[in-house]
């Protein structure tokens, strides 16, 4: 029996589950989630309105991107998209947090400030496939501009919006360097960083058609990884580098990060501990304040959600959780990229579980 993924095609994480799917050869049908699917199945099942949102064949219900590939790493043997040595894992699970959480600040600043009206006709047509392109324009408006509101407490104004794009620059000129040399992130098979990575790089800044014009001007190969990633020719093939070399490529990615995102979630992290400590009882809000990032040295401010914070605790679990010989080959490799010291020292006090749809502390 078939699975069944509600999803979209201009969703950010649809992009991710969809190729990962591909890629692991999953039986599935994907739904378009329109206003009825929302209404009837999603909202029902899960709570509120999210998706990609996927249905096992024997009526398991999960939500999130990363639940729908552990679900599938832990139940379909053969080649794993997690790396099984120890630097390679750790770079591939910060990569996916850094593009699960951090690259949705470029994604939506191109989206909504280069591809407005074009969005509008596809959030109607996911909406209401059956209506007339005018119907479907006008409901488009409606619930896109919701998405529009977004920008601002994702950190995206005027002030911070050159910031953002010379970044979002300089990290395609850093892949499409990489690329170069290697199919995806860590060989010739993806790993979890490559489906993290995917989520904004196709949906938004791929498929958009102003984004996408950018994208292949300024990094052709990143695009090129992208069609790789998301019409998969060869499912459940290819290989990570031999002994856990992570490539040099990489290094200006992961830097990125460090300087980036990493002080962002240190500062979520200490906005938890002091929000937990005033709301013993509370549900976990989906943002626990404003906190200050910078981006090519201009400072803005965004939403701290703790659900980056559950991402990062994924790679913190794993790096602190190694055994003394792997740690030691870690941070040796650690010592050498720059910013890399707030990983090592990341302050965490609140540990978090994700179950049930919902985030909460553990």
């Amino acid at each position: 029996m078939a699975h069944k993924l509600y999803a979209a095609p201009l969703s950010l994480y649809s992009g991710k589950a969809r190729a990962y799917l591909d890629w692991k050869g999953v039986n599935y049908e994907e739904i378009l989630s329109s206003g009825e699917v929302y209404k009837d199945i999603i909202i029902p099942k899960v709570g509120r309105p999210v998706i990609p949102v996927l249905d096992t064949g024997d009526g398991e219900t999960i939500q999130d991107t990363t639940c729908i590939i552990d679900h599938f790493e832990g139940k379909i043997d053969g080649p794993s998209i997690y790396p099984s040595t120890p630097k390679q894992r750790l770079v591939a699970l910060l990569l996916e947090t850094f593009g699960d959480e951090w690259l949705v600040i470029p994604a939506m600043h191109y989206r909504w400030n280069y591809n407005e009206e074009w969005v509008y006709g596809e959030f109607g047509a996911t909406a209401a496939p059956n209506a007339s392109k005018e119907e479907q324009l006008a409901i488009g408006r409606e619930r896109g501009s919701n998405f529009k509101g977004f920008c601002p407490i994702l950190g995206i104004n005027p002030q911070t919006i050159p910031a953002i794009e010379a970044s979002y620059e300089a990290l395609l000129a850093d892949l499409d360097a990489h690329f170069a040399e290697h199919d995806y992130l860590l060989g010739t098979r993806p790993c979890i960083g490559d489906y993290g990575l995917i989520g904004p790089l196709y949906a938004h800044l791929y498929r958009d058609p102003a984004s996408g014009e950018i994208m292949n001007r300024l990094a052709p190969r990143v695009a090129s990884w992208v069609e790789r990633m998301v019409r998969v020719e060869a499912p459940l093939s290819g290989e990570f580098l031999a002994d856990d070399a992570v490539p040099a490529t990489l290094m200006p990615v992961l830097e990125r990060m460090m300087s980036e995102q990493m002080p962002f979630l240190q500062a979520t992290a200490d906005m938890l501990e002091t929000w937990s400590a005033d709301n013993p009882e509370a549900e976990l809000p989906r943002a626990v304040g404003m906190a200050e990032f910078t981006m090519e040295n201009v400072t803005g401010q965004r939403i701290a959600p703790p659900f980056s914070l559950w991402m990062l605790q994924r790679a913190l679990d794993y790096y602190q959780g190694l055994g003394d010989a792997d740690k030691l080959m870690v941070d040796t490799f650690l010592s050498s990229v720059k910013g890399a010291r707030g990983l090592q020292d990341f302050d965490l006090k609140q540990p978090l579980v994700f179950e049930n749809f919902k985030l909460r502390l553990a």
